[in-house]
């Protein structure tokens, strides 16, 4: 079984439209095993229950924005090794340096395309 057949992938964002371009991008690479999430409470609550490989996170959301949400990923025994990528339109340094603080394993700028989300998250779990 290939990478991407194994993979599991949980997508949080806030907003449907962009919770679909991301899913469409995943599952143009091959990605199926794909779930999605619209809150980063309700994802944390989904993820300690049942852990993914990847999480691919929106940072601007309510209640929970990305960091959040990674800061407790990493700060919980089952969950703290899920890859996390950081998804934003605006990718400031300091975004950047707090987020490598936390763990963040990579970040991409909105709009990206799905051969710069494959390579974003080929960086991170390997070859796809």
């Amino acid at each position: 079984m290939s990478l991407k057949d194994s993979l599991r992938v949980m997508i949080v964002d806030d907003m449907g439209v962009s919770r679909g371009l991301l899913v469409q991008a995943i599952e143009e690479m091959g990605i199926w095993k794909n779930q999605a999430e619209n809150d980063g409470k309700a994802a944390l609550t989904k993820l300690i229950n049942d852990p993914v490989h990847l999480v691919l996170s929106d940072y601007n959301m309510p209640g929970m924005d990305g960091l959040q949400l990674l800061q407790s990923l990493r700060q919980n025994k089952s969950t703290a090794r899920i890859g996390f990528i950081l998804v934003t339109g605006n990718p400031t340094p300091d975004l950047v340096s707090k987020g490598k603080a936390l763990g963040l394993n990579n970040i991409i700028k909105k709009p990206f395309t799905t051969a710069s989300m494959k390579q974003c998250i080929e960086s991170v779990v390997g070859k796809l």
